[in-house]
């Protein structure tokens, strides 16, 4: 029987049986177009990834992420065996972690830290890149959005782990 401060939902919450790993690293020079495909990003505090649209002094969305995974269920939910992740428009695609359970956490990713603040949902584009249905079988799916904390570089191959 586990003691009782290990059934709490604050410990339970706090625990990861691995770290998660960064597939893809994109960002979107300009709004509307098809994200590019990186080999590292700086991630700069307060603003975002070096490079990316969305990079402005404050604001909540500066850095978006997905699971591999939940890729993975869109494209089984669109009757297909891959989509293209650069469709999705996030920035990172990582494996091996629940997104989700980072909601109220910071992390580390490659070298930067990153806090979430929120979810990352879908979009009238969704339906546009993906055709119909896309925005539906998003939905629960997007990812998160995040904030960077303090500045490093994020690369293919990079740990996300979880600060305590």
């Amino acid at each position: 029987m586990l003691p009782i401060e290990q059934k709490s939902i604050a410990y339970l919450t706090s625990q990861f049986s691995q770290n998660g790993t960064v597939e893809l690293v994109t960002i979107r020079p300009k709004r509307g177009e098809l994200p590019v495909i990186v080999q590292e990003v700086e991630a700069i505090v307060d603003r975002g990834l070096d490079g990316d649209h969305y990079a402005s002094k404050g604001g909540k969305r500066q850095v978006t992420l997905i699971q591999a995974e939940h890729i993975a269920a869109v494209s089984s939910m669109l009757g297909r065996e891959m989509i293209d992740p650069l469709s999705l428009r996030r920035n990172v695609v990582v494996h091996g972690i629940n997104l989700q359970s980072l909601k109220g956490k910071q992390f580390k990713l490659g070298e930067a830290i990153l806090e979430h603040t929120g979810d990352c949902h879908p979009c009238s584009r969704t339906e546009e890149n993906l055709g119909e249905g896309g925005y539906n079988a998003m939905r629960g799916h997007g990812g998160i959005t995040a904030k960077v904390i303090s500045s490093g570089v994020i690369r293919n191959g990079d740990s996300l782990e979880p600060i305590s």
